[in-house]
C-alpha cells in the first residue's frame, strides 16, 4: 500500500509539472457543464442538461491537475489532439451520499451536478469517474465540448444579488475563494446577514490552520433577500420557497440542511468568482451540512452556529469526514478505506502513520465503552427533546451540557493530544478509526481541527493559493 501511494503521488506530480501554459489552452472565464445524475445503490445514469458561461475563472491557473485525491468522483478534462488532462477536479455530491440512504435501496432518485473548469479554447473530452471498492477511480461517463458549438451558452446570467468583499488579499486566481450566500432573510434583515457573516468568518479564520493561513483567501458575499424570513422546514411545517431552495430535513434528517436546486445555487453563486461556497440559513434550529467541492451550510442563530460553520466548511473545503459515531445517521457506510483524508480502515497502518508520534500504540486504546454509554444516555434525551419540538435553547443547553463533559472526559484520556488510531468513526463503532482522541470533526468541544486535519486543510489551500 505505501508503494502503490508513493507511485501514486509521484504520478500526479509529474502530471501536475508537465501541465501546459493556462494562456495556450483557456480563456480567462468559466465553462460549467449541467447534467442531472440518476440512480439507485449500485445504478447510476449521467445526463447532459446544459453547457454555459459561469463567469470570470476564479481557480488557479498555474495548479490545473488536482493532486490531492479526495473525493468520491472525479473528472477529467481532455486535450483531444494530445490525449492528455489538462484540467481535472475531485469533488463529492449529494447523488453520492444519497445512494448510501435506505431510501436509495427503494427507488431511483435524481440529482442536478455541476462541473465547472477554465473556458477551452478548442474542443476538449470531459470525463467523469468514480471511486470503485479498491478506492480506483473508473469512468462512468464522458461527454466530448466544443466552445463554438450553438449548444454551449457564453452569455452570463444576469446577478441574483448584490456582491460585497469582506475582504480581499489578492488576485482570484492566487487566492481561496470564499462566497458566502445568504439564504433565507428578508430585505430589512440584510444588515443581520452582514453582521453573520462577519462573526461566523471571524470564527473561522480564528480557527487554525486558517488563522494563519487568512493570508491565502478572499472573502467575498451576496445579499439575496427573500419574500419572508427563515427557510423551508417540513417537520416543523414552516413551509418556505426561497430563492436557492436550502431546506432542512435531506434525506428525512430533521438537522441536514442542504440545497438540492443546483442550477438556482450555481446562477447565483456565478455572479461573483468562487472556490468554495457557504450558504448562511437565517434560522434557529441546528443544522448545517457540507460536502466536499460542492456546498456547505449553516443555520447562524442557534449557539453552536459557530461550531457548525467551522465543522461543515472542514467537510466542504478539505473533504474531511466525520468522526462521531455516536448520533442518529441517514447513511450506511460500508467498511472499506475511507477516502477522506482523517479516517482510516487500518488501524494498525492508518494512513497518517507518519505523524503518529512513537509512543502511541495502534489501535490505540481509550476508554470507548465508557464514552459510548455516556452518549447512549445522551442520545435518548435529544430525541426525546427534538420530538417534543422544544424551543432550540432548551437544545442548546443539553449540548452544552455535553461540551462540558466531553472535553473533560477525552482530554484525560492517556494518549489525549496525540495522534493515534482511535477506534469509533464515520458513523461506525467498530471497524473505522479517527487520528486523535478528540477534534472538532468529533465533537463540538473547543479544541479545533487535530493535526491530521490541519495537514489535509493546509494541502487544499496549497492547491489554490500561489
Amino acid at each position: 500500500m505505501r508503494i502503490r501511494f508513493i507511485l501514486v503521488t509521484l504520478l500526479l506530480a509529474v502530471s501536475a509539472s508537465a501541465a501546459p501554459a493556462f494562456d495556450s489552452l483557456f480563456l480567462d472565464k468559466t465553462m460549467r457543464v449541467d447534467y442531472f445524475h440518476t440512480g439507485n445503490k449500485g445504478e447510476e445514469i449521467i445526463a447532459l442538461d446544459r453547457i454555459v458561461s459561469d463567469g470570470p475563472w476564479s481557480g488557479s491557473k498555474t495548479k490545473l491537475v488536482d493532486t490531492t485525491n479526495l473525493g468520491k468522483y472525479y473528472f477529467e478534462v481532455v486535450d483531444r489532439d494530445t490525449n492528455q488532462p489538462i484540467f481535472t477536479r475531485g469533488f463529492a455530491s449529494v447523488f453520492g451520499e444519497w445512494e448510501t440512504t435506505d431510501e436509495a435501496k427503494e427507488r431511483a432518485g435524481t440529482f442536478h451536478e455541476s462541473l465547472r473548469f477554465p473556458w477551452p479554447k478548442k474542443p476538449v473530452q470531459v470525463i467523469l469517474k468514480k471511486r470503485d471498492s479498491v478506492n480506483a477511480f473508473q469512468q462512468i461517463w464522458s461527454t466530448v465540448v466544443d466552445p463554438k458549438s450553438r449548444f454551449v451558452n457564453p452569455q452570463d446570467v444576469k446577478p441574483a444579488g448584490k456582491v460585497w468583499t469582506l475582504f480581499e488579499n489578492g488576485p482570484a486566481s492566487e487566492k481561496v475563494d470564499l462566497l458566502i450566500i445568504g439564504e433565507g432573510y428578508t430585505e430589512a434583515q440584510l444588515p443581520k446577514f452582514h453582521d453573520d457573516v462577519k462573526r461566523l468568518a471571524a470564527k473561522l479564520f480564528d480557527t487554525e490552520p486558517f488563522k494563519s493561513r487568512k493570508k491565502d483567501f478572499n472573502v467575498r458575499a451576496i445579499d439575496l433577500p427573500g419574500a419572508a424570513s427563515g427557510v423551508h422546514r417540513p417537520r416543523t411545517r414552516d413551509d418556505r420557497r426561497t430563492t436557492i431552495s436550502t431546506e432542512y430535513n435531506i434525506f428525512d434528517s430533521e438537522r441536514y440542511v442542504l440545497t438540492l436546486d443546483n442550477r438556482a445555487l450555481r446562477d447565483v453563486a456565478s455572479a461573483a468568482p468562487y472556490d468554495f461556497l457557504e450558504i448562511l440559513v437565517n434560522e434557529k434550529q441546528y443544522g448545517g451540512g457540507g460536502i466536499y467541492n460542492d456546498q456547505a451550510t449553516a443555520a447562524v442563530d442557534t449557539g453552536f452556529a459557530e461550531y457548525v460553520f467551522v465543522h461543515e466548511f472542514g467537510h466542504h473545503f478539505a473533504g474531511l469526514g466525520d468522526e462521531y459515531y455516536t448520533s442518529d445517521v441517514a447513511v450506511t457506510v460500508e467498511l472499506v478505506e475511507p477516502w477522506e483524508p482523517n479516517l482510516t480502515a487500518n488501524g494498525a497502518h492508518p494512513k497518517w502513520a507518519d505523524m503518529v508520534d512513537k509512543d502511541v500504540p495502534l489501535p490505540t486504546p481509550w476508554d470507548k465503552t465508557a464514552f459510548e454509554e455516556h452518549s447512549k444516555v445522551y442520545q435518548a434525551e435529544r430525541r426525546k427533546l427534538r420530538e417534543a419540538n422544544v424551543p432550540e435553547t432548551q437544545m442548546d443547553e443539553l449540548f452544552r451540557r455535553e461540551l462540558v463533559w466531553e472535553t473533560k472526559f477525552l482530554g484525560d484520556q492517556k494518549y489525549a493530544g496525540k495522534v493515534g488510531a482511535f477506534e469509533g468513526a464515520g458513523y461506525q463503532a467498530t471497524g473505522l478509526y479517527r487520528p486523535q482522541a478528540d477534534c472538532i470533526m468529533f465533537t463540538r468541544d473547543e479544541v479545533g481541527f487535530c493535526k491530521v486535519c490541519k495537514r489535509a486543510i493546509e494541502r487544499v489551500i496549497d492547491e489554490y493559493a500561489k
